[in-house]
Parts: C-alpha cells; structure tokens; sequence
C-alpha cells in the first residue's frame, strides 16, 4: 500500500485526488500508530490468489491471476489494518468506486473464492445486488474458480442454492432485491455489485444487520457511477469523503470504513486526455493492461458528437455524476437554414409518424420524405390542439405561443376538451391530396391510438397482415435510443430539413425540441422526456418515431424513393 502510494506521488501511476488523499490518511496512521497494522492476513490471501486463483474470462481463461498494484494495495488496507485494544480487523467495510471494465467483478470474485477456502469454518459469503442476474455475476465467476481449483467436487460442491465448502462448512450463497426473507440471515462475507441502481439501502441494511455478530464482518461495495439521485451510492459516498477529508473523525462508524474511490478531478480531463499525460488513468487504474486504451478513446469520440453517449460514457467509464435529465440537443445543432418547398415532392412516397400519448393535450404528426442519392430527410409536421388547452397558461409561461401557430399553418386547433384523432388521420390524406405527397407506412405509439387506427384503416392503410402499414412504436429506451442517436447525428450534419414552407411552423418545431430532455439508463439506452408538463415534447417525440420507422425500413424506402424520382432534379 505504501508502495502504491509512492508510486502516485512520483507519477507511476495516476490516481485521483479522493484516493491520494486516503492514501495518505492511512500512511499517517501507520505512522502514528493509531492503529495496528500487521500484512500476515493480506500476504496469505494474495498468495492464494496468485498460486490458485485462475481468471474466468476470454481472453484470460484459465490463466494464473496476477495481481495488479492498485488490487494488491487495495486487498492489504482491507486486511492489515488492526484495533489497537483487540487486534481485531478495522475494516468492516470498503467502497470500490471504478469505472467499468476495469475488473471489479472479477478482482472481488477472487477474494470471495479466496475466503470460501482459507476464511473462517461455517462463514456465509454473499454476492449481492439488485436483480438475479447481477448479484449472479460475481456468484458464477466465484463458482467457475472454486471448479478451476476442483475440477471433480472432492472438497467443494454447488446444488441449486449454494455454494458448499465439504470441509469447513462455509457457504456462498446470492442475495438480490428478489429475494424473500432477506432478514435473519448470518453473513461473514458480502460483496454488493452496481449499487449505484439502488435507490434504497434495503439490501444493504439486510447485509449489515445481519453481520451485526461478527468480531470481523466484511462489506465490499463494488460500483461504477451510476443516474440515480439522491440513492443508496450518493449516501454512501457522502459518508466516504467525510472519511477521506476527515469531517468527521470522531464518528465510531467511519473509523471501520475504507472509501477506495477511482475518480477524475475534473472533467476537463477527460476532453483534454490521451495517452501522454494519462488522465484517464484516474477512474480506471487498468487502463493499459486491462482497459484497452483504444477501446477508451473511441468512447470518449463518440462522447464528443452525441449527448446520449456523453452523458453514458462520463458516468460509466469515468465516474463523474451526471445529472438524471439533461436537454437533448444543443442550439446550434438545430438553429440553421433548412427551408424547403414541399411542392418538390409531388409523386414521393413518405414515411409517417404520429405521438397520440395525450389526446386531451398536444398532439403530433409527421411525415418524412427523401431524394435519391441525398442523405438529407425533408420532415413536415402538423400539430394539434384542443381549445381548451388554448390559452393554458402555464404553457404560455413555457413559451408557447398557439393562436400565432395556427395562424401559420402548423397547428390545427380543435372543438372541445380532446381531439378527434380521426382529423389526425386525415391530415395524411390532405397531403396527398394537396401536394401528391403519398404515404407508405407510418409508426404510433400505442397509447389511445385506437380511434387513430380505425379511420386510418377506413382510409385504406392497415396494421394486419405481413406487411402492415401501421408498425407500433413502443415508447420506450430499449426501442428509441438509437432512433434519438441517429437523429442527433443527423442535426449535427445539418441533414434534418424541418423549415417547411406550407407549414410555417420553424418557431414551434424549435420550441419542441429546445424542451427535449435526455434521459439515460444504466445501460446506455436513452429516451427523449421533458421536465416540467408545460414544456411540451410531442413534436420531437414524434420525430423520434419517424426515425426509427426510418431506421427500420430505410433499404425499402430508398428503393422506393428510388423509383418515385428516376431522374432526379439537382439540389433544389
């Protein structure tokens, strides 16, 4: 550990200020001889883990673990640490904050397989976390190393419940928010993965509670940064820094806590890293011989272009928070000169897309059309209102302006409390009608689209059969995100035409999508949202649903557009 330390200060390694800074903490408590400090225990476990352990994953199967200086530092703060009045473990507790692919799972896998052989007799060690699935990850990578040492189950055995050690009794066992009966259990040994998703610390509380006897519990929380606010891993990260900047070092809690914290001191870091000054390093102390610092750098270019991923590859591969919602397009990426003469388009085909979520409140359809051997979409909107929510006032305070709309042509406002989504369906006929312009197939969402599909049907388009015109759009991230990164690539290359000229509606398509927010999950999928009900986002809502009908179909709908323009006329 002070070898670690020292190779921060000289610049052999790179690490964040929170972890120097604790580094330095625990080298002054060697020094002070506040607390005890013998390696017997850590030298025994990194022996073990360095002659038995063998790594569970391509390319590294079934190769001999070799422990990396920041493990080894880690694994001896855990373990080395002694209470000067019973010579018992200090640490009940440790938070390994780091970002992804940077083998938490797998270094916490080993030390759990590690005390399955060499911890105390009849000890229970839990992967935990907050589905199956994840508290599974580390579960099976212990697993798949206890059958590396004992291939032929002579000393250890798995059933369905548990792991079992034949000769000491000890358990492995998992424990996730699934899981009933959490309380009265007797754990020696926890590891708790992407805590970061919790925004409770009913798992954890279960774990702590339940190691309330033991003379040397021991907590890992192994997490990347995560998007939820104010949730079990923002709690636990205030109690950390207190301990790192010793806020409040008379607090018996904090003294059995060891905040091991990976992080970047700002974020310009990340924009102004490369391989030379190796910033990068800070959040991922593997980067190099793990990480692949090719792999990092086409993160971090894809970061520069898309919001979406922006906002994933800060949290996740450098643990820096980011805000849960956050506007989904910049102004430049919008604000340019995309006029276009709808009349260019008599005889094309288009795809369609309407956003039916709120019949009593705004609603949107869309339609997109292209020229053979240009990339750019010619999208023309139509919106529609109620009149009672006309003069709503709290969208007026948002910035929205209808009766101006309506009177140039982009909004139709209609009778009553709600909207007849009949007249939404015969906006696609008036295009055909008034400008040639035919419709090929068209994306909704499902919610109230009923009335929506049955005129639309009347009208000839229909959603049975093995080529339906009508394709359901589900709302949601797994569905959307690449339909929103698309788009946004798309801004960015000035590729999107929305200024039309028979829709005079610049201003309100600008409004809409100047209210679009981001909103990513823990797995990098991300869905448009909005922050407050008067900033309305149904014309961008429906943009996304007329790219992802583009994502689909767009080989069909270029052959198409193709046909409908064989000899296509210049830029126009």
């Amino acid at each position: 550990m002070l070898r670690y330390r020292e190779m921060a200060k000289c610049g052999d390694v790179i690490i964040g200020q929170d972890l120097q800074i604790e580094l330095d903490n625990l080298a002054e408590d060697i020094e002070t001889e506040r607390f005890g400090y013998n390696t017997t225990d850590a030298v025994l476990r990194m022996d073990f883990m360095e002659h038995c352990i063998r790594l569970t994953k391509s390319p590294y199967y079934n190769k001999p673990m070799v422990l990396m200086q920041w493990q080894r530092a880690l694994i001896e703060a855990i373990y080395s640490f002694k209470m000067p009045d019973t010579g018992l473990r200090r640490f009940w507790s440790a938070l390994l904050l780091i970002a992804r692919k940077n083998t938490k799972s797998e270094t916490c896998a080993a030390l759990g397989c590690t005390e399955f052989f060499l911890g105390p007799a009849g000890a229970d060690i839990v992967p935990a976390s907050n589905d199956d699935a994840q508290a599974s990850i580390v579960y099976d990578a212990i697993d798949t190393m206890r059958k590396l040492i004992d291939p032929r189950d002579r000393d250890s055995r798995r059933n369905q419940r548990f792991i079992r050690n034949l000769s000491n009794d000890t358990k492995i066992f998992k424990l996730s928010d699934r899981t009933r009966n959490k309380e009265g259990r007797n754990i020696d040994v926890a590891f708790v993965d992407e805590s970061h998703e919790m925004k409770d610390n009913i798992i954890a509380k279960s774990i702590e509670q339940s190691q309330s006897l033991k003379q040397e519990p021991l907590f890992i929380n192994l997490t990347t940064e995560g998007f939820v606010f104010d949730g079990y891993l923002d709690e636990e990260l205030k109690k950390a820094r207190k301990v790192i900047y010793q806020e409040d070092p008379d607090n018996p809690a904090l003294i059995h806590m060891l905040p091991w914290l990976y992080t970047q001191d700002s974020e310009s870091e990340i924009w102004n890293g490369n391989r030379e000054n190796r910033l990068w390093m800070k959040s991922n102390p593997t980067l190099g011989t793990i990480k692949k610092w090719e792999y990092l750098e086409a993160q971090v270019a894809a970061a520069r272009e898309s919001k979406s991923d922006r906002i994933f590859v800060l949290s996740k591969d450098f643990n820096i928070k980011q805000t849960a919602v956050q506007s989904w397009l910049n102004e430049e990426d919008f604000d340019y000169d995309c006029e276009f003469d709808i009349s260019q388009f008599d005889g094309a085909y288009c795809l369609g897309a309407v956003d039916l979520a709120e019949t009593t409140d705004l609603v949107c359809a869309r339609a997109l059309m292209m020229r053979p051997a240009d990339g750019r979409k010619f999208i023309v909107a139509h919106y529609f209102i109620p009149e009672s929510k006309l003069k709503d006032s709290d969208d007026a305070a948002e910035g929205a302006k209808y009766s101006e709309w309506a009177a140039a042509g982009i909004l139709t406002i209609t009778e009553g409390n709600d909207i007849d989504l009949s007249i939404v369906a015969d906006w696609y006929l008036h295009l055909y009608k008034d400008y040639g312009i035919k419709m090929w197939k068209c994306g909704y969402d499902q919610k109230f689209a009923k009335d929506w599909i049955n005129r639309m049907e009347a009208l000839g388009w229909t959603k049975a059969g093995s080529d339906p015109d009508l394709i359901m759009i589900l709302q949601n991230a797994e569905t959307l995100s690449n339909a929103i990164k698309l788009a946004e690539a798309d801004f960015k290359s000035r590729l999107i035409w929305y200024d039309c000229t028979a829709y005079k509606g610049r201003e309100m398509e600008q409004w809409n999508l100047r209210n679009a927010c981001l909103k990513a999950d823990d797995k990098g999928k991300c869905l448009i949202v909005k922050q407050k009900a008067a900033k309305k986002i149904d014309g961008a809502v429906c943009l996304v649903i007329i790219y992802e009908m583009y994502r689909r179909y767009r080989t069909e709908f270029r052959e198409i557009t193709k046909n409908a323009f064989p000899d296509p006329e210049s830029e126009g």
